[in-house]
């Protein structure tokens, strides 16, 4: 039932980026493995583990898209979710390395005997097991998701406010983490990496494998994300983009889909900065600093906001922008060229690069610019297919011939006996003289 959503979810250019992404999974590697380095073919191993790493971007920025290209949460503090994965996994390389440390100490990191510790915490117990590892990546940055959404959603914290508090949850993150007394290397972070399932993080075929599992989660990741925009909970996520109180005046409990959608954006992030890690072999407290979370607000703006795709290819083109301007003479620059480049794409590019291309389908929804009552009138008074349909872009039956002079009573979403008020629009009749 799952699977057969997942391959139902992507359209024709869905299918396009994921046919890329597994051709990227096989050729890469091979001509990073098989092909010999005096070959012109050959991918150094570099390469590959740069490529790597902006595939972990953009699967970043894709979790990203999910809540603000959907569902209009801004979200200023996912760089978070991105680096408490990544210290997930960084926690479990530390716990391999074993008597091969500098101080060969055979459970504690190096970093807690040259600080002095007498035993390991409780928080880095059951981190030498690997599934134990990756349920902590996956689950704890979800758990503080859904956390921080129960209160800020059930708050109705939105917009710009919204925003803020996020950027002050990486912000609050980012100092603990700083602290040597916190227990996760201070600000050296994490790193000096040797084992991942037993195979060396620094052989060229464990890259080459990281790229590959890179690409895998990326394109499942698209998969994941397509499959919720496309269900009967997508069309409330888009519902609550456009108009969050119409939403909920009709019975949605909107908080509750914030909440979801929330979480599983931040559990996608998760996973996105666990292969990160043992790709650029270090993770450190930078990784939660405010500017980080803006930079991936700007590869969703350049690829496309609203578009998953092209939340993806903002983040491979940003950042390898970013790899060639901060080289040499251009590198004092880059923050000047970062910031034009999203002036221009707000002003002149406001659905982002693919938005370049024509739209096919309904699939990817970008935000529209259309006024909001023109657009609360296609996601809640009319039906998918336009005009009197019988099923709304929120699964609400529309009331026939409406009327803003009359309001009738309609079923609650949730199903149950209550009723909420509808509000019917249309032309007014004159009452016979």
């Amino acid at each position: 039932m799952i699977t057969r959503r997942l391959l139902e979810a992507p359209d024709g250019r869905g299918w396009i980026f994921l046919g890329l992404l597994a051709a990227a999974a096989i050729v890469v590697p091979c001509l990073n493995v098989f092909v010999p380095p005096s070959s012109p073919f050959h991918i150094s191993t570099t390469t590959v583990a740069l490529w790597g790493k902006y595939l972990c971007f953009a699967l970043l920025a894709l979790s990203l898209d999910l809540v603000w290209g959907y569902c209009g949460i801004l979200s200023l503090g996912h760089g978070a979710f991105f680096a408490l994965g990544g210290y997930a996994m960084g926690m479990y390389l530390m716990r391999q390395i074993g008597t091969r440390g500098g101080y060969a100490h055979p459970v504690l990191p190096d970093f807690m005997m040259f600080l002095n510790w007498k035993e390991l915490p409780w928080y880095w117990y059951g981190f030498n097991y690997f599934p134990y590892a990756a349920l902590m990546i996956v689950l704890v940055p979800g758990v503080l998701a859904f956390v921080f959404g129960w209160f800020a959603f059930r708050s109705r914290v939105t917009g710009v406010y919204l925003s803020i508090i996020t950027q002050a949850l990486t912000f609050a993150l980012m100092l603990g983490f700083f602290r040597n007394d916190f227990g996760f290397g201070g600000n050296n972070g994490l790193t000096d990496f040797y084992d991942l399932l037993g195979f060396s993080v620094r052989a060229p075929e464990t890259r080459a494998v990281l790229f590959a599992l890179s690409a895998v989660a990326l394109g499942l990741g698209y998969l994941i994300a397509q499959a919720v925009v496309r269900s009967k909970a997508g069309k409330v996520l888009i519902a609550i983009r456009d108009e969050e109180s119409r939403t909920r005046f009709l019975g949605y409990k909107v908080e509750n889909y914030k909440t979801y959608v929330f979480t599983l954006s931040a559990c996608m992030a998760g996973v996105a900065g666990a292969l990160y890690v043992p790709q650029v072999g270090i993770i450190n407290p930078s990784e939660f600093a405010p500017a980080n979370s803006i930079e991936i607000v700007i590869w969703v703006a350049v690829g496309g906001r609203g578009t998953l795709i092209g939340a993806a290819i903002g983040a491979i083109l940003v950042n390898y922008a970013k790899s060639t301007f901060t080289i040499g003479m251009l590198a004092p620059y880059w923050l000047f060229v970062l910031g034009a480049l999203f002036v221009l794409v707000t002003i002149f590019l406001p659905r982002g690069v693919l938005g370049l291309l024509p739209r096919r389908g309904a699939g990817n929804n970008v935000p529209s610019p259309i006024a909001p009552e023109a657009r609360l009138r296609r996601d809640v008074g009319e039906g998918q297919d336009g005009g009197d349909g019988r099923t709304s872009k929120v699964g609400v039956p529309p009331t026939p011939n409406p009327s803003p002079r009359h309001v009738e009573d309609m079923p609650s979403a949730s199903g149950g006996g209550e009723s909420a008020p509808r509000l019917r629009q249309g032309p007014a009749t004159q009452p016979a003289e």
